[in-house]
């Protein structure tokens, strides 16, 4: 499932920045998706009951797919988090996303266990500490 997590994510993401319905197009531009290979993905979680998804108009998270997403969420956060703190990396929000429906929900918990705190990651007066994953945990 780890392509169909990256778009239940991309839509839990989408969803705190948008009301639902969340459509195709902008989900392909996070995705650097075509629309057509969306809406594709966007039935099959439909039929799989994780959205519900409405032609020319979007989809919207079910209970099930908000956990899910909700779930995966976590996991992006904790690996945006290893790539920031521990290697310092810049540019890693679409290497963490599709991590994230590849790591189980155990791996992230240990690996957010090893983390250092807020508190133990130095600051950098160039703003290299802020990222994406900060700004959703925010949402």
């Amino acid at each position: 499932m780890s392509r169909a997590a990256q778009y239940l994510l991309s839509v839990y993401i989408l969803g705190h920045r948008d009301d639902p319905p969340i459509r195709t197009n902008a989900v392909a531009e996070t995705l650097d998706r075509s629309p057509a290979t969306v809406t594709e993905t966007f039935q099959r979680l439909d039929e799989d009951g994780l959205v519900e998804y409405e032609a020319y108009k979007g989809v919207t998270l079910t209970d099930a797919g908000r956990e899910r997403a909700g779930e995966l969420h976590e996991t992006y956060v904790t690996i945006s988090w290893f790539f920031r703190s521990l290697l310092e990396l810049d540019d890693y929000e679409k290497e963490a996303m599709e991590l994230a429906g590849l790591v189980s929900p155990t791996v992230a918990k240990r690996l957010a266990d090893t983390l250092p705190t807020e508190t133990d990651v130095p600051s950098h007066s160039d703003g290299a500490n802020s990222s994406a994953a900060t700004d959703y945990e925010s949402s």
